[in-house]
This record gives structure tokens, C-alpha cells and sequence, in this order.
């Protein structure tokens, strides 16, 4: 399953982090609800935002479907 972040977000992540890795993906340490892992980002053309993958263990700890919206922080990893 993947979280579409809001455009808005989208923007400021590309803000801060102008020259990004192989692909476009930015390194990010992801929280939701008691769930915190690390992953990337990844543009998604069709949406122009970025899209945030979420493991199965995570969807199953924190009882999400898709189709729910979930509360996310994400932490961008400065290399």
C-alpha cells in the first residue's frame, strides 16, 4: 500500500531537499500512530506529489485499509 502525501507537502519536501537520489526518492524515517521505519519517498508523476510506501506489518499494527487516512510524520534524512 502507498500514502499519496498532499501536494503542499510534496513542494516543501522538494524545497528542502532540491537535489535528490537516484529516481527522485528522499530518504525519510516514517511515523504512524506507535509505527516508526525507515524508507523513501518516491515521486509519483500523476499525482505530482511523492508516494510513501507502508509495509504490511505496518498496515496490520495500526489496523489501516485502504482507502483510510492516516496521521504521518516523516523525518528527511540529511546525508
Amino acid at each position: 500500500m502507498f500514502i499519496t502525501l498532499p501536494v503542499e507537502d510534496a513542494e516543501e519536501v522538494r524545497a528542502r531537499v532540491p537535489g535528490r537520489a537516484g529516481f527522485g526518492s528522499v530518504k525519510v524515517d516514517a511515523v504512524i500512530g506507535g509505527s516508526r521505519w525507515q524508507t523513501s519517498l518516491f515521486p509519483d508523476k500523476g499525482s505530482g506529489s511523492f508516494v510513501l510506501p507502508v509495509k504490511r506489518a505496518i498496515r496490520e499494527q495500526e489496523d489501516l485499509a485502504p482507502g483510510d487516512t492516516a496521521s504521518v510524520t516523516l523525518h528527511i534524512e540529511v546525508e
